[in-house]
């Protein structure tokens, strides 16, 4: 099973695929798409629906998991991080793909055991259950390996469902 999180972010949108196969976790890809912030708004979400599309056509995740925003002080990030998240939930829509939505706490639970763990923790757990090193990777694609794993957990703890045919064509 392949799962792909999404750490959204209109700015920066972090991600992660990592394949759970006979109780083993292996990480497959994770980086960030960045989008220009001479764009407008509407430029930038289609930069990330092109991006996100195309790694779901390349990974052909059966899962995406989709962090929620919990919580955010200045409104004009939550907005961002909203319509972020909009497209990646349209992708996922689009390719039929069931969606886990955590919020962070729920996050850092599944992999740390601990809603409350800082990136740090969050970091070493992810490296410690995957067997890599991610010495020089962004945040938001830590964040997003995380999400991703936490997403492979819920869904082998859960029983057996055929997935539906895939509606992936624009």
């Amino acid at each position: 099973m392949i799962a792909i999180g999404i750490d959204p972010g209109t700015a920066t949108l972090g991600f992660g695929v990592v394949s759970l196969e006979s109780n083993r976790l292996r990480l497959v890809d994770a980086g960030v798409v960045r989008t220009l912030s001479s764009g407008t708004d509407a430029q930038r979400l289609a930069e990330l629906e092109t991006a996100l599309y195309g790694l779901v056509a390349e990974h052909q995740p059966d899962r995406m998991a989709v962090e929620r925003l919990f919580f955010q002080r200045n409104v004009q990030t939550a907005m961002a991080v909203g319509q972020a998240r909009a497209v990646a939930l349209l992708v996922a829509a689009r390719h039929a793909l069931p969606v886990d939505e955590p919020t962070p706490n729920e996050v850092k639970q599944a992999v740390c055991g601990n809603g409350a763990a800082d990136k740090a923790e969050v970091a070493t757990m992810v490296q410690r259950l995957l067997s890599v090193t991610l010495t020089g990777v962004a945040d938001d694609a830590t964040d997003a390996v995380a999400a991703a794993i936490g997403c492979l957990y819920r869904a082998a703890a859960q029983p057996t469902t055929a997935r539906p045919a895939a509606g992936g064509a624009r």
